[in-house]
């Protein structure tokens, strides 16, 4: 649904029930001076029925339709999803009432468009651009489906019909860092300082354990060495790139923009079979694209997954709502004790020498997380990473 002058003008959607389901491709505008319904008719053929799609309104009083999701059924019980990448103009040609003729036209943009994906968020940015963040593709295979998730931004300028991603910028403080830092490569030339010059922005992924024992994955684009101890003491001392935060990859988030400042709260992901609910909150200035300020955090030990269940409340809530009585005497039985169970670091204990330690316990802990059918290299990854955080907790 978008405001189109003084209409609020709703496209598409879908109804499930529990034997079948449908989806829409009707429009329908919501006077606001009359406070009455009236389905419009617009001429030419407009998209296919769908759901999720982005709407966004021209300075003209036009309304761009972008991209969505539907599924039909194949054959019994089996169902094809589509995401859709197509994109049209609802065109008005008067005040935008409800008795102007409406039509659609198909639109062909030129650029970078975004890749498929469903569960995208999108808002009105500065300079006439439409802009779209997030999202998540899901891939399915035999009996299961493993969603990618987004955190990209990508802008549509209205006026040149036109994609382009939003890419950072580096601010001329931070170019001033990596020009001191360059020089103190090359000045140095000891192991240490070439060990920590900056080769450009490294993606951190790190895996934070919830109280429940689910493995959250939280990305970080580290301008700089990734020992953060390293990096604190020495930012104000000979100018380390100061590290580079982005909201994790997400679907269904939040957006507003406010003078020219986008805000993007919360959104989903998953992890396995489970579902978690987002709450944190970042910024950032679109018209410097230079870097996400985090003005919430995300507090992994707040995070609950539940999972339908036909005991009550009151028993979900002695099992700590990890899903039942058979899953959680299964983990109580694993994680009895909490952290006090883990392999404890040593005093002095490097990093590396309590992985090396401890890598084989890890790995059989993420094991139990993630289940047999996980892939052993991402089983691999995730067992280095829940070492790493219990390590970085314990020193």
């Amino acid at each position: 649904m978008v405001a189109c002058k003084r209409q609020l003008v709703v496209f598409g959607g879908f109804h499930e029930s529990a034997r079948d389901y449908i989806y829409y491709n009707d429009v329908y505008a919501f006077n606001l001076d009359s406070f009455t319904w009236s389905k419009l008719a617009p001429s030419g053929i407009g998209p296919a029925p769908r759901s999720g799609c982005q709407m966004a309104t021209t300075p003209e009083g036009s309304i761009v339709i972008y991209g969505g999701y539907s599924k039909q059924r194949v054959k019994k019980d089996v169902d094809k999803g589509t995401l859709h990448t197509d994109m049209f103009l609802l065109k008005t040609e008067g005040s935008g009432k409800e008795e102007d003729k409406w039509a659609w036209s198909r639109l062909n943009p030129s650029g970078v468009k975004p890749t498929p994906r469903s569960g995208f968020s999108v808002a009105l940015g500065p300079n006439n651009r439409s802009l779209l963040f997030g999202g998540v593709h899901d891939e399915e295979e035999e009996e299961s489906i493993e969603g990618d998730f987004f955190n990209d931004i990508y802008f549509y300028d209205i006026g040149k019909n036109r994609w382009f991603p939003g890419q950072l910028k580096v601010s001329k403080s931070e170019k001033r860092k990596r020009r001191r830092g360059r020089r103190a490569e090359t000045d140095g030339g000891d192991d240490e300082v070439e060990k920590q010059a900056p080769q450009g922005p490294v993606e951190i992924v790190k895996e934070v354990v919830a109280e429940d024992g689910t493995v959250m994955t939280i990305k970080q684009v580290i301008s700089g060495p990734a020992d953060e101890k390293e990096r604190s003491e020495s930012e104000e001392e000979d100018g380390a790139l100061s590290p580079q935060v982005e909201p994790c990859p997400r679907s269904n988030a939040m957006l507003a923009v406010k003078h020219g400042v986008l805000y993007v709260y919360g959104g989903m992901f998953e992890v396995g079979d489970r579902q978690f609910t987002l709450s944190d909150l970042y910024s950032i200035d679109l018209h410097k694209m230079e870097e996400w300020k985090v003005l919430v955090e995300i507090d992994p030990k707040t995070q609950e997954w539940l999972e339908e269940s036909d005991s009550d409340e009151e028993e979900e809530d002695m099992e700590g709502a990890e899903g039942g009585e058979e899953e959680s005497s299964e983990e109580d039985s694993e994680d009895e004790g909490g952290e006090e169970q883990h392999p404890s670091v040593q005093p002095d204990e490097k990093h590396a020498d309590y992985l090396s330690r401890t890598e084989q316990y890890w790995i059989k802990v993420a094991r139990s997380n993630m289940g047999p059918d996980a892939k052993e290299k991402k089983v691999v990854k995730v067992a280095h990473a829940m070492a790493k955080t219990f390590y970085e907790d314990s020193i």
